[in-house]
């Protein structure tokens, strides 16, 4: 996937031929309800399809070039996406997912919001030896903490990792995690 296939997946052609059909972008900057310090450096919405999977994946890769753990995190937004698409509303006719990259507290933070499961919440499953059900212990293995929180009907996987140091960042500290359930990490 290229840098045209991102263009198009944040909802711009090249050329001004308009938005993408069903994909749409938000910019990110400022402080969001509930954090203090928090930069939102991307953004995107897609439609909930497979090949939103890839689109996710080349996002993130844009949004945080550079940074040392880019191959950790692009893996966490595919089994994310891939997760909401296959067991939320997401995955329906009509349904969204989210993908937000954000810095704060020296940490980025990577939230995938889907549509909802009717009360199901994202876990570990324990090793089966199937050939699904890993994409959270892949997660695990991957972030430094992660968790989820409730967002009305909608839930949000989050999965933070280590902050370049902040020369490099220039971004505040400060961190507010009130509703959220953390499922792994130090302490």
């Amino acid at each position: 996937m290229g840098v045209e296939d991102v263009v198009r997946a944040a909802g711009r052609v090249p050329g001004g031929a308009g938005p993408v059909p069903g994909a749409r972008r938000r910019g990110g900057g400022g402080a969001v309800e509930g954090t203090r310090d928090r930069v939102v450096i991307g953004e995107i919405m897609l439609p909930g399809v497979r090949r939103a999977v890839g689109c996710a994946r080349s996002f993130v890769r844009n949004v945080a070039a550079g940074h040392p753990a880019l191959d950790d995190m692009v893996m966490v937004a595919s089994e994310t996406v891939a997760n909401a698409i296959a067991h939320t509303a997401s995955g329906r006719e009509g349904g969204l997912v989210t993908v937000v990259l954000a810095v704060e507290a020296g940490a980025y933070r990577l939230e995938v919001g889907d549509d909802g499961a009717a009360g199901g919440r994202p876990h570990v499953k324990p090793e089966a030896g199937a050939e699904t059900g890993r994409g959270m212990r892949i997660v695990d293995a991957l972030a430094e903490r992660w968790g989820f929180r409730a967002d009305g009907a909608r839930t949000v996987v989050w999965a933070e990792f280590p902050a370049p140091p902040a020369a490099e960042r220039g971004r505040g500290r400060g961190r507010d995690t009130d509703g959220e359930t953390p499922v792994s990490g130090p302490g």
